[in-house]
């Protein structure tokens, strides 16, 4: 009968890793957290509350669609609106606020009903998992992110922490979505081993490559990007997502481009770095923005240099100047 991974030893459990990252080409600290990862996401879609959740950004390409091969490392859920705030959205299909003091209003009510959900439903659920299964890791909240800290096998250059940080949010239905299977890298490198797996609700690349160039968008527009570490995948991401034919199919679908757009005026409104109110809409209508001007390059490229160096990229991923090409055609293409 084959072992379950997380019940081998640790010595058992690195050996079986060694061989994944020799066939994979993967370093041990990077499968070693994506085993975690993928556990996280059958808990999460196996609970109660797991119909109303849909697993959405970088993890949801490379775990749902494998379409990008690099590694990603937290996991992003959206908690649908519909059911955390009734009261608020109603029970339309893409629930939005008709003004702005309204959205402060749903906004501030969602940022407390979320970390009360978080602590009653979600750590709970986590929690008992553990116990169950005998598993031996730290999980803690804060706000709208959960964290498990695992004992880590085995160690990299210190950017890759032994942390999965789930990070929910619940202003959106998260669809489109669609069920998809999601295994860890090291499975089919392993035989008579079983390691965890998934069935997660998974956002439509379609409209992560939306909520990606938008992203990008305002990095541009602004020239720095807010949240630390780790932001050129985005920019990685946009290439492989075209590579594989979504963007060219997220671009021709304008109803769904303006919905994002819509969305993010509403919810994430933005200034550039003159002081004025960046403007979704046109960004999605011929106006998008994905190469970054001189000074931003700096950090952008230092940030993906550090991806590669810790693993998070494959081998054979192209240099920073071939990436910056790819987004200019593709930014081109979005702006016919």
């Amino acid at each position: 009968m084959p072992d379950a991974f997380l019940k081998l030893s640790a010595a058992d459990r690195r050996e079986a890793l060694a061989v994944a990252a020799a066939g994979s080409g993967r370093p041990i600290h990077v499968l070693d957290k994506d085993v975690w990862l993928v556990w996280l996401l059958d808990v999460l879609f196996q609970s109660p509350f797991g119909e109303h959740l849909v697993f959405k950004g970088g993890s949801s390409l490379s775990k749902g669609y494998q379409i990008i091969s690099r590694f990603s490392e937290d996991v992003d859920l959206t908690y649908d609106i519909r059911v955390l705030a009734p009261d608020l959205s109603g029970s339309g299909i893409d629930p939005l606020p008709a003004t702005r003091s309204q959205e402060k209003r749903w906004t501030r009510d969602i940022r407390s009903r979320l970390p009360v959900w978080i602590a009653e439903q979600v750590m709970p659920q986590i929690s008992a998992a553990l116990a169950d299964q005998g598993l031996a890791a730290t999980l803690s909240s804060e706000g709208e992110k959960v964290f498990l800290e695992y004992a880590a096998l085995a160690a990299g250059s210190g950017y890759v922490r032994p942390v999965v940080t789930l990070e929910f949010g619940a202003r959106s239905t998260g669809e489109p979505w669609e069920p998809r299977m999601i295994a860890c890298d090291a499975a089919p490198s392993v035989a008579g081993v079983v390691f965890p797996s998934a069935t997660a609700r998974v956002m439509r690349p379609e409209r992560t490559f939306w909520e990606k160039a938008t992203a990008v968008h305002v990095f541009c527009q602004q020239g720095e990007f807010r949240g630390g570490e780790r932001f050129s995948r985005h920019w990685h991401d946009l290439t492989r997502l075209d590579a594989a034919g979504f963007a060219d199919a997220a671009i021709a679908d304008r109803t769904l481009a303006d919905a994002v757009a819509k969305h993010k005026s509403m919810f994430f409104s933005e200034k550039n770095v003159s002081g004025a109110m960046i403007d979704y809409g046109a960004a999605v209508s011929g106006g998008l923005q994905l190469v970054p001007g001189d000074e931003a390059l700096a950090s952008l490229s230092l940030d993906y240099a550090r991806m590669l160096d810790d693993g998070l990229l494959p081998t054979d991923t192209e240099p920073f100047e071939t990436l910056l090409e790819q987004c200019r055609d593709l930014e081109a293409r979005a702006n016919k």
